[in-house]
């Protein structure tokens, strides 16, 4: 049994400043930022989240299979949490190559970051800390305070991206079990 890694970011003391540096680099080099709800929650846009999510998560340790596509529309995009603002993508000359979906949890008060993922070719260059500061003013935007996340404690570099984004382990009574 793994002993998942959960974090959660108060989103309302959260200080943008110190990661808006990564945004421009990466516009500097050409990517684009823009969200599922302005290029249009479509079929092909649906298909294109799939693929891009599926191939970001095979690195994800112990992932084991991924959804089937049908899977994925029932339990991540047609449901009452999806929100197309909350998908948030870089793109490269029109090529999506990393992606951060944010699921919003009314009733539970909270946000809840789906995945963050970037292609392999298009790693090290701070693209995921850019797609969850994006993610993280989308939560915002949205009227939440708090924005939880969970991994395998074999994801070190996506736990340690977290945690400098501020990231912390959540009191002991949200703490599973």
């Amino acid at each position: 049994m793994v002993d998942w890694v959960r974090l959660e970011l108060h989103v309302d003391t959260f200080d943008d400043a110190a990661f808006e540096p990564r945004l421009d680099r990466a516009r500097e080099s050409g990517i684009s930022f823009t969200t599922m709800a302005e290029l249009g929650d479509t079929p092909a846009h649906r298909r294109a989240l799939y693929d891009l999510n599926r191939t970001c998560s095979a690195d994800i340790p112990n992932r084991g299979a991924f959804y089937t596509y049908d899977e994925y529309l029932a339990q991540r995009i047609e449901v009452p949490t999806f929100s197309a603002e909350g998908v948030v993508l870089a793109t490269l000359e029109g090529e999506w190559i990393g992606m951060s979906t944010t699921s919003l949890h009314p009733d539970e008060g909270y946000a809840f970051s789906e995945m963050t993922g970037v292609l392999a070719p298009h790693r090290g260059r701070g693209l995921s800390l850019a797609l969850k500061l994006l993610a993280i003013r989308f939560v915002r935007s949205a009227g939440y305070e708090r924005l939880i996340t969970f991994h395998h404690p074999r994801n070190t570099s996506a736990i340690a991206m977290n945690r400098r984004l501020g990231f912390v382990d959540p009191p002991a009574e949200r703490q599973p079990g």
